[in-house]
């Protein structure tokens, strides 16, 4: 047997990175010859990584961000057509992909954190979903948006439910039935991002923007962000009700109480997260 042939392979690289910025945890997609598509295994270490922030009180505010020239292209085709040989045509495994996807995404949402997306690149279809779901969301100015499944036969159904609710109606529909891209400059003003920056700086200010929000109140912050997601699918009534209970709630907090105290006394407040 050659030396060559003995060595042992090579250890594939981590297709998620995480990094600690002061109070911010950043997570890399990393899996760039794949246009960091959304795996199995992307899927579920990004799931992980969200419910292992939400549980560290020291982290206030995460960052998702991609290395190479995509931000992500979406769900993994080939590792989907794959499973078209299982006895049931893959309908078990599309369908649990989806429901993990899915899953993964409301993470997001429900993270007692804000999560802010710094995209460097395209942004196709589940990749798009990525963005909208985030709270906040950085542009290079060589981004870009799609939700393309309708030209390979596939609606972007499950990106369209974030699409939907981060842009106007007529916009979304546009987005997903020509699935043109749209740049980063029509995306801000269509609301899907909050700012476009320099392209190389877009990491940079979505940590300095999650590191603006984590210097606030975590205790508010999570009220806040909960509340901001639950009222937005209720009535206009239903809505003022509900806020008017977390209003009253949030006076009750420590926190306010200093803030209030703070802001009457003219001084920096002291957050105890409670």
């Amino acid at each position: 047997m050659s030396v060559q042939a003995a060595r042992a392979p090579s250890p594939q690289p981590p297709i998620l990175l995480r990094e600690i910025v002061g109070s911010v945890a950043v997570l890399t997609l990393n899996r760039p010859a794949a246009r960091n598509s959304l795996s199995e295994a992307m899927i579920g270490q990004l799931h992980a990584s969200l419910n292992a922030i939400a549980e560290d009180r020291h982290i206030r505010a995460a960052v998702i961000a991609a290395n190479g020239p995509a931000f992500s292209a979406g769900h993994d085709m080939k590792e989907l057509t794959a499973r078209r040989t299982d006895p049931d045509r893959g309908r078990a495994y599309f369908a649990q992909i989806m429901t993990a996807c899915s899953a993964m995404m409301q993470a997001i949402v429900r993270l007692p954190k804000p999560v802010v997306a710094a995209v460097q690149g395209i942004a196709t279809a589940a990749g798009c979903q990525l963005v909208a779901s985030c709270d906040l969301a950085i542009a290079s100015d060589a981004a870009s948006f799609a939700t393309p499944g309708v030209d390979i036969g596939l609606f972007c159904s499950t990106p369209m439910v974030a699409l939907s609710r981060n842009v106007p109606r007529k916009q979304a529909m546009e987005m997903l039935l020509t699935g043109e891209p749209i740049p980063a400059a029509r995306a801000r003003e269509i609301g899907l991002v909050n700012r476009v920056v320099a392209a190389g700086t877009e990491r940079e200010a979505a940590i300095a923007l999650a590191q603006q929000v984590a210097l606030k109140s975590a205790y508010t912050v999570k009220l806040g962000k909960e509340a901001f997601y639950r009222q937005a699918e209720m009535s206009l009534a239903d809505a003022y009700r509900y806020a008017a209970e977390v209003m009253t709630e949030n006076m009750m907090a420590r926190d306010a109480e200093e803030g209030i105290g703070a802001f009457i006394e003219k001084r920096a407040p002291t957050w105890r997260d409670e």
